[in-house]
């Protein structure tokens, strides 16, 4: 009963959907903040579009870029210190 490369094609054609999610590379799909944002700086009674509506949007901005470059040094961190301290069990 032997099948040549046909076993191959299946067995790889099976195997395909599994290795799919080793190819996504970069940063992760961002989520739509703008509505939270909005909202967040409507509610201290600011017009959109005047001067302090803008200035609240970029430090909302700022703000989550530096929770994210928080997180990823965390990151970093943390794979660093497993990579430099193993432990042997």
């Amino acid at each position: 009963m032997k099948f040549g490369p046909a076993k191959h094609v299946i067995a790889l054609l099976l195997a395909a959907p599994l290795l799919t999610g080793c190819l996504e590379r970069g940063q992760p799909t961002m989520a739509d903040t703008s509505a939270d944002d909005d909202a967040f700086c409507r509610a201290n009674n600011v017009a959109a579009g005047s001067n302090d509506y803008v200035n609240c949007r970029k430090n909302r901005d700022v703000q989550r870029g530096n929770a994210n470059a928080r997180a990823d040094r965390a990151q970093r961190n943390l794979a660093e210190q497993m990579l430099n301290n193993p432990v042997r069990p």
